[in-house]
């Protein structure tokens, strides 16, 4: 993994006015961070081209369009070659349901979080991963009954401080 970037205080003020506000415009975002039009827009595109910034979205309620039900599975694979996890990780990849999987430690392989139309269709969807022999040895399923916190913006000051004192 390469070396984190060095970032100055400029350059994180600039991440973060941009995690809050996605749509700002140039010139607000070089106001929010004391600096002139110019040079913060040249910040941002080192920021980008760094791939730091991966891309800007929008952040929808979901609820307010349908109804829907989120859905946290626990995934476990029958075996752990290599290519069992590379199956794996295809399959979920093409799948629109699926909107985030990480691999993690700690006695299972994948967390992944699905958005259903209904718990009905969350299982179907279920059946299709179990029919399609992509390695799932078993699954546990976490029905999201309220959403406490849910955050897109990153911690950065907590993040870098720690950083710098490792």
């Amino acid at each position: 993994m390469p070396p984190p970037i060095k970032l100055d205080a400029t350059d994180l003020r600039i991440l973060a006015a941009i995690q809050r506000e996605g749509r700002i415009t140039k010139l607000a975002l070089a106001e929010r961070v004391g600096l002139s039009p110019t040079p913060c827009w040249t910040r941002l595109k080192r920021l980008e081209e760094a791939g730091i910034i991966s891309g800007y979205h929008a952040r929808l309620a979901l609820r307010l369009i349908a109804p829907i039900a989120l859905v946290f599975m626990e995934v476990t694979l029958g075996a752990h070659r290599q290519a069992d996890f590379d199956r794996f990780e295809r399959a979920v990849r093409d799948i629109p349901e699926i909107v985030a999987c990480w691999s993690v430690g700690g006695g299972v392989d994948y967390l992944v979080k699905v958005v259903a139309r209904d718990i009905d269709a969350y299982q179907r969807l279920v059946d299709d991963l179990l029919a399609r022999e992509i390695g799932i040895d078993r699954y546990f399923t976490y029905i999201v009954t309220k959403t406490v916190k849910d955050e897109p913006a990153m911690p950065l000051a907590a993040l870098v401080v720690a950083a710098e004192t490792v």
